[in-house]
């Protein structure tokens, strides 16, 4: 086998290769549990961007925000600094389902996380296009198209859209991860190389137009809240800017311009060949897929408090820019919109997230780690999420510590890393409340209850975080004792999460207790371990499906195997007994 080069090279515990969301988390975890930990990217002065919309929260992924927070994560107090639009969504609906919101100024936000990250001990960044990953005596080593090698114990892939990246509009196909950056189709070839299976999706952006062209009188104002709450536990000072945004619809000419130039969208005329979101269609999907429907409503989103372009939700678009500007103008309010920057698709690799253990550590390849959109998801906060547990994952593993696992039971990321890694995809995996089945228990508003005291263990969250967290769980256990359970008795007292948190107990007490129960069931399934290295073609009575899905997962408990799809119950139950019926915790 091939020696480790240059022995005098610095060796880093953790090597992150992309600093998007994923990235950034994931490098400044490991770094704050002490790993000499090294940041690559293509560029410094995209860091943490946010090449959609600018905005963060909101039913599913206001949870997941919350809990990268209550672990010790960066995104909710960045965003809390640069909130140019705040509101909690989901008011209408029950406690569990709600979820804070905000839109950010995008270019603070990056400014922000940049100065963060320069500024962590132990995190090192440099601007470098990685071409190869070769796992070399127990080392991965990384090489850039200039052939620089940099040496890691672990290393945590965030590549994002990068992999292999296409931007398509019209009939033009451009090799670029997102507008104007440059692809890495490098990467894609190595990870092939090192036997890994790869897919491809697509996502798509809208169009940003000048607000001095824009009639915004001609539609309707959306104010964020009058006391807007942060999305971070330990945000004190927290004064937004509250900035408008616009609501609009299309109309009967609009579904009219689409339809006439449908053979000119790659989304349809196969020029552009990728799955892409059901939950985030683009304005021609929506046309096609309800034609029953007169209108389709379309939000202008403030980037930032002195910038002039507006985002234009709700018209993601790969049609020619010709006909991108039809279509705006053909929106009242919009009719004299001049585009500041045409909305496209991309196009990108992916690896098949069932090749991922719940550590989000490869299968194939020891110390290898992978988050975010390269695991097929979409989603700043879903690749965020992931970022973090895979940072601390790869530290825990320099440590010889055993992995930090979240099951569906405890937070949301868990619920996202276990459909992952158990069910795989087949489009790109957004987050949706009605993916956790115990979201009455997963509420937004006791995320850091839950799981500060993680984030505390990890040396994530310091001491004085932390009791705040511990006082706020006696308040709480005190006022619902004493039926303290009405708003106004708190009214200007409390932050509005405990507000909400002692009347959600109050009120649901009969609902969370029968969740509770369920729970334990579930974790009886959770608490029976699978050995690693069991033969499952050995084992009698198994389905041939059986063998072929539990071989290529690889459970590592009854309860994982549960949800593998296809599964029978009668293989569940072989299963079952032939684990070890040993609780495992963290």
């Amino acid at each position: 086998m091939k020696s480790l080069p240059d022995t005098q090279k610095k060796i880093f515990d953790v090597i992150v290769v992309g600093a998007g969301h994923a990235g950034c988390e994931a490098a400044l975890a490991a770094a704050r549990m002490g790993c000499s930990t090294l940041l690559l990217t293509i560029s410094l002065d995209t860091v943490g961007w946010m090449p959609c919309n600018s905005s963060i929260g909101g039913p599913g992924r206001g949870q997941l925000v919350r809990e990268i927070d209550a672990l010790g994560g960066a995104m909710a107090k960045i965003a809390d600094r640069n909130t140019i639009h705040s509101r909690r969504s989901n008011t209408s609906k029950g406690v569990a389902v709600q979820a804070p919101f905000a839109i950010v100024d995008k270019r603070k936000y990056l400014l922000s996380m940049k100065n963060l990250l320069e500024n962590t001990p132990n995190l090192h960044l440099r601007q470098a296009l990685i071409q190869d990953i070769k796992p070399i005596d127990g080392y991965l080593i990384l090489e850039s198209v200039f052939t620089e090698e940099f040496v890691g114990r672990t290393v945590v892939l965030a590549a994002g859209t990068f992999m292999h990246g296409e931007i398509v509009y019209g009939d033009i196909m451009e090799p670029a991860g997102r507008y104007s950056e440059v692809s890495a189709p490098e990467i894609s070839e190595a990870l092939v190389r090192l036997g890994f299976s790869l897919g491809r999706f697509k996502t798509g952006t809208s169009p940003r137009v000048a607000r001095k062209s824009i009639d915004l009188k001609a539609m309707q104002a959306m104010m964020p809240d009058k006391s807007p709450e942060p999305f971070s536990f330990w945000t004190e000072d927290f004064n937004p800017l509250s900035l408008p945004c616009y609501k609009t619809y299309t109309t009967k000419a609009t579904e009219d311009i689409i339809l006439k130039h449908l053979a000119e969208s790659p989304l349809y005329n196969g020029f552009a060949c990728a799955m892409g979101t059901r939950y985030c269609p683009s304005i021609e999907d929506k046309v096609i897929h309800s034609q029953d429907r007169e209108r389709h409503p379309v939000f202008l989103q403030p980037e930032g408090d002195d910038q002039s372009e507006l985002y234009i939700h709700g018209l993601s678009t790969s049609l020619p820019v010709a006909v991108q500007e039809k279509i705006i103008r053909s929106t009242p309010g919009l009719e004299k919109a001049e585009i500041m920057r045409p909305g496209y698709a991309v196009m990108y690799d992916f690896i098949y997230p069932d090749q991922l253990l719940p550590s989000l550590e490869t299968k194939l390849i020891s110390g290898l780690f992978t988050a975010g959109q390269i695991n097929g998801t979409s989603g700043y906060e879903e690749a965020a999420a992931q970022g973090l547990i895979a940072g601390i994952n790869a530290a825990l593993k320099v440590k010889g510590e055993p992995p930090f696992i979240l099951d569906r039971s405890q937070a949301y990321i868990g619920v996202l890393i276990d459909d992952l890694v158990t069910k795989g995809v087949d489009e790109p995996y957004r987050m949706f409340t009605s993916r956790a089945e115990y979201r009455l228990i997963l509420r937004s508003d006791n995320a850091d209850l839950r799981l500060s005291k993680f984030g505390y263990k990890l040396g994530l969250i310091d001491e004085q975080s932390y009791a705040k967290v511990v006082e706020k769980e006696r308040f709480i256990e005190s006022a619902v004792d004493d039926n303290m359970c009405e708003e106004e008795t708190f009214k200007g007292e409390v932050p509005g999460h405990v507000i909400r948190e002692v009347t959600a107990e109050k009120k649901y007490k009969p609902y969370i207790a029968q969740e509770k129960k369920k729970i334990d069931e579930f974790k009886q399934l959770e608490d029976m371990p699978i050995p690693d290295d069991i033969d499952y073609s050995s084992i009698k009575g198994l389905s041939k499906e059986a063998v072929q899905k539990l071989s290529k997962i690889r459970p590592s408990t009854v309860g994982q195997a549960s949800r593998i799809p296809g599964l029978r119950q009668s293989d569940l139950q072989i299963i079952r007994l032939k684990a070890l019926a040993k609780p495992v915790h963290y």
